[in-house]
């Protein structure tokens, strides 16, 4: 069997709920390596929260459906990207990466120096 396509492709995806995760999703069933950016001052991705919910959340996670569909083969990390000591995190991620990937409002990435 050939290896996926996308097999040694490390993406940084700085994303929530929709179009970002959905794209990324289909790079990670690629086989590229993502590692997902969440904002833990706001609870991370908005989509954590969208239902549907699992029935039997035996983990109490509260994850929903949608997020985990979305989310799926991903790495993931908590940064505040308003802070300067994350920011410098992110981007010694980058630098150790092929792309990187978002979903930000227009004026976003440059504010937070992407």
């Amino acid at each position: 069997m050939l290896p996926p396509v996308l097999a040694g492709l490390r993406v940084i995806a700085v994303e929530q709920y929709g179009a970002g995760p959905y794209g990324s999703m289909q790079l990670a069933d690629l086989g590229a390596e993502i590692i997902k950016i969440e904002n833990p001052a706001d609870g991370g991705d908005m989509a954590r929260r969208v239902g549907p919910f699992f029935f039997d959340d035996r983990d109490r996670s509260d994850d929903s459906q949608f997020f985990h569909s979305f989310n799926r083969n991903k790495k993931s990390v908590t940064l505040d990207l308003k802070k300067p000591a994350a920011r410098e995190v992110l981007h010694r991620l980058a630098a150790r990466s092929d792309a990187l990937f978002d979903n930000l409002r227009g004026d976003l990435p440059e504010k937070l120096g992407l």
